[in-house]
Order: structure tokens, then C-alpha cells, then sequence
């Protein structure tokens, strides 16, 4: 990648519907939008609702399927000079096989990001980010299906531990690990008694969830030898430039776009202007250079 700052699977569509707000092949590289074996619908509005510092969404993984992905969508991202990754999700581990099996059949992507936030319809609804056991079963799965790119593992933060869910990652094959994906979260309507989100419940992102997603980016970077890319809460350079400093390699800018689309690529130009300003030659100096009190 030409600079370590992408746009963030689930915020920015499938890359294309930016292209004219902003030029594409600044950005570090493009996470589209989840990618199912099937098309989905999505959950019933509403389905943002706007937080203290954040936001709450209940999108539902709404996406065309991974076919019509490959039919409509990969031809012109592939022309694109920027990397893009598919985000990949299913409800069991055959599905995450299947995505990944015809997206290898094409040409065009840069790697995968594996999203773990979902239920495993398998195991009672359980998240296969939230058990160390049912992640290396799907983490091995797509890897040995990945045989032609990288595979990035997105993590959930809603564990107890999240360096033991990274280093699960990494032992079943993962070449990187993102995070942190959303915090599960509620809005209520307290006049109607109801949730503000169609869905119920919902992820909160943006700003507010920014100190968690430090100290978990911090704690995996130290607990895993793979690279990790950083998100939670990345609005401008200098939030890019904090996440690098905690051991992040990359990271992606997701809510920040909702208010401002090109916001991404500005964070490319910011973080040029921090490393200008303290006189840094690259980002590569930054990362894991937190100095941290001693015990």
C-alpha cells in the first residue's frame, strides 16, 4: 500500500459510489462492504441512529452477494491503482468457504478481511469471534480456501480477552488481524418504549469508542508477531498516527465518513502533515513507538 490508511468495510459501499467525491487512489487501500454467499436484505429501518460522540447501526450486512460482487462491482474497483479486500461473512464456516472459493476465481483482489462478528447459526447464535475454538475453525478454513491472498482477520471487542482471540487468529493461519469491529449497543426511545433501531440491538462506532479501541490495538499488537490494523474512531491524521504509535501497522477510517465521505483520504493528507511537523521521514516510525510508564 502506498500509505497505511484505508476506508473501512461497511462505510464506504463498495468504493465505487465515492469515486466521485474522492479520488480513490489516495487512499491506502478500499475494505468493501461485507460479502455474503447470498444476496441479504439487510434489517429493517431504522437502521443508523446517531449517539453521544458516535452512532449506532443496524445495517443487518445488507450486500448483492458475492456473485453479482464479482459481476458488477470487481471489474472497475479492479482498475483502480488502490488495493481493494473483501470483506467476507457467513453463518457458518461452509459459507465464509464459499465466498472466499469464487472470489478466488477472479482477478482484482488484494486479500481478504474476515469478519468473525457473527452469529454461528451452528452453535446457537454464538459469535465465532467470541470462542477461541470456533474461531480457528473458521480462521483455518478460509486460509486453506485463501490459497492465492492474505487473509485479515477482523476481530470483535465484545470478549473478555481479545489478545487470546488474536492469538488464536494467528495460530490457525491468519496473515493479519483488524479491530476492533463494533461494541454492541442499545438506543431506547424512552416516549415509546421501544428501540431506536429497527433491529434492536445495534454496533456503536465512531469517536466515543476510540480509548477502547487503543488499548485493545495495543494489547494484540503485543501479543501477535502478525501485522494489525487499527480502527475505532479514526476521524484525522493524528487519530491514525495514535493507533500506529500503539503497534498498529494500518489502520481504517469507518464512521468518519458517514459525516464527511472524503474524510478518509484528508486522513492521508493529515498524517503527511503530523510526520512533516515532528519531523518523522515515515509512518513505519511510528509503529509500536508508545512509551508506556514502566510498573
Amino acid at each position: 500500500m502506498r500509505n497505511p490508511i484505508l476506508a473501512s468495510s461497511g462505510t464506504f459501499g463498495y468504493g465505487l459510489e465515492f469515486a466521485s467525491l474522492v479520488d480513490l487512489n489516495q487512499l491506502g487501500g478500499i475494505v468493501v462492504k461485507g460479502l455474503s454467499r447470498n444476496p441479504i436484505a439487510g434489517n429493517p429501518a431504522p437502521r443508523i441512529v446517531e449517539t453521544a460522540s458516535g452512532m449506532l447501526n443496524s445495517v443487518g450486512l445488507q450486500n448483492v452477494g458475492v456473485e453479482a460482487f464479482i459481476r458488477d462491482k470487481l471489474p472497475a474497483l479492479a482498475k483502480l491503482d488502490t488495493p481493494v479486500f473483501a470483506n467476507v461473512f457467513g453463518y457458518a464456516v461452509d459459507d465464509y468457504v464459499a465466498v472466499i472459493r469464487a472470489l478466488e476465481q477472479a482477478e482484482g483482489p488484494a486479500g481478504y478481511e474476515l469478519n468473525v462478528s457473527c452469529p454461528n447459526t451452528h452453535c446457537g447464535g454464538m459469535q465465532f469471534g467470541a470462542d477461541a475454538a470456533l474461531l480457528g475453525e473458521v480462521v483455518a478454513a478460509a486460509k486453506a480456501a485463501a490459497r492465492r491472498r492474505p487473509l485479515i482477520v477482523k476481530l470483535s471487542p465484545n470478549v473478555t480477552d481479545i489478545a487470546a482471540q488474536a492469538r488464536a487468529a494467528e495460530r490457525a493461519g491468519a496473515d493479519a488481524v483488524s479491530l476492533i469491529n463494533t461494541l454492541q449497543g442499545l438506543a431506547v426511545d424512552a416516549a415509546a418504549r421501544t428501540p431506536r433501531l429497527g433491529g434492536g440491538y445495534g454496533g456503536l462506532s465512531g469517536p466515543a469508542v476510540k480509548p477502547v479501541a487503543l488499548r485493545m490495538a495495543h494489547q494484540v499488537a503485543q501479543a501477535v508477531s502478525i501485522p494489525v490494523i487499527g480502527m475505532g474512531g479514526i476521524a484525522c491524521g493524528e487519530d491514525a498516527a495514535e493507533f500506529l504509535l500503539c503497534g498498529a501497522s494500518a489502520v481504517q477510517v469507518g464512521t468518519a465518513s458517514f459525516w464527511d465521505p472524503a474524510r478518509p483520504a484528508a486522513a492521508v493528507r493529515e498524517l503527511d502533515d503530523f510526520l512533516d511537523k515532528h519531523k518523522i521521514a515515515s509512518a513505519a516510525e511510528l509503529i509500536g513507538a508508545l512509551r508506556m510508564p514502566g510498573p
